[in-house]
């Protein structure tokens, strides 16, 4: 949701929630374990995790997961297989 008057717009939002649940739930424990497992992923992170200084770990997995959606879509669309530039 968004809070703005005028020229005003608040920094700090509170989260939507909507969507399914359960794939949000599973699509961040991809991205731990992405995390994990893989370096370009893992810079991914802590670059945004550094980005903030609240809801550090949050945010960072939300943005890395979502990154993996993008890559998944994109492999499906593609009809490739994953390959990692450099493993952990």
């Amino acid at each position: 949701s968004q809070h703005q008057s005028g020229q005003f717009e608040a920094q700090n939002t509170r989260l939507i929630r909507s969507g399914n649940r359960f794939l949000k739930y599973y699509l961040c424990e991809a991205a731990k374990s992405l995390v994990r497992c893989d370096t370009e992923h893992r810079r991914y992170y802590d670059l945004k995790y550094k980005e903030v200084n609240k809801y550090q770990h949050k945010r960072a997995l939300a943005l890395t997961a979502r990154k993996l959606v993008r890559l998944v879509f994109r492999l499906l669309k593609d009809n490739r297989l994953y390959i990692p530039s450099v493993t952990a």
